[in-house]
């Protein structure tokens, strides 16, 4: 072969070989570019997702607080209603028997004096006079008992006939059909209700602890008067009937032994 032919044969490797070469140098690099590449990514990339998760954590941590904050609120009004509503429930009775022993509300009669009186002697001595020339009301009289309470409870009379001012005496008769001791308590109303302002009980058996033996039997007076200011009252201008109706229920008793007053319906 001539020194031509030989240079021209190198040249054709040449031409042949070093792409090769080149191209397989560029695909090792390109790889290890990635590799490079990749593995920081990666480190970021975990490094991101444990700030998130540590994030989350803390985050649930506080909103945790938040409602554990919120729930021992709601305890503590709910405890605070729940007691204030027996505090109430026990000091609702006496102080509305009072009220409306004092106002004449929810159709309860007035205790003496009478409407609008001073509570001295004289003031009651000076109401206790008969209006002469005044229409006398008709006074009628009612009884009840509850369900649970076996006893017999009746008015002696049907009813009575006063003049404002004028006193008058009724009695009703109870009897416990049992045979075991039973402690009873009445209640009281008047009807129609703008007459209870004026209607003023001297004595009687009512919201007081009434004790009967099995099977006895026991008179229970009423002392009352109308009193002669409701002549002067506008609304009591067409009344001429008045009913006054008792009720007896089984007395209660709280857990320490007192008796529990009875709410007026």
């Amino acid at each position: 072969m001539s020194s031509s032919s030989r240079a021209a044969w190198r040249l054709l490797e040449t031409v042949y070989t070093r792409p090769s070469q080149l191209c397989c140098n560029a695909v090792r690099n390109q790889w290890r570019c990635q590799i490079q590449q990749t593995c920081p990514r990666r480190g970021a990339s975990s490094s991101s997702a444990a700030k998130k998760q540590h994030a989350a954590g803390v985050h649930m941590d506080q909103m945790r607080a938040v409602y554990k904050q919120r729930n021992r609120t709601t305890m503590y009004y709910t405890l605070s209603v729940i007691l204030g509503t027996v505090a109430f429930s026990y000091g609702s009775v006496p102080m509305y028997k009072m009220i409306c022993q004092t106002t004449g509300w929810g159709g309860q009669p007035i205790r003496a004096p009478g409407h609008g009186g001073t509570g001295s002697d004289d003031d009651l001595a000076s109401r206790l006079q008969p209006v002469e020339g005044a229409k006398r009301i008709r006074v009628t009289f009612n009884a009840s008992v509850s369900d649970v309470l076996p006893w017999k409870f009746v008015p002696q009379q049907r009813e009575v006939r006063v003049l404002p001012g004028e006193t008058a005496l009724a009695f009703y008769t109870a009897t416990n059909k049992s045979d075991q001791d039973i402690i009873g308590v009445a209640t009281y109303s008047v009807t129609p209700g703008q007459v209870a302002p004026y209607f003023s009980k001297i004595q009687c058996f009512c919201f007081e602890e009434q004790r009967l033996n099995a099977g006895e039997t026991v008179d229970m007076p009423v002392f009352f008067y109308l009193d002669p200011d409701m002549l002067n009252d506008l609304n009591m201008k067409g009344i001429e009937t008045v009913t006054l109706s008792y009720t007896f229920f089984k007395a209660k008793y709280d857990n320490n032994g007192n008796f529990k007053a009875i709410a007026q319906s």
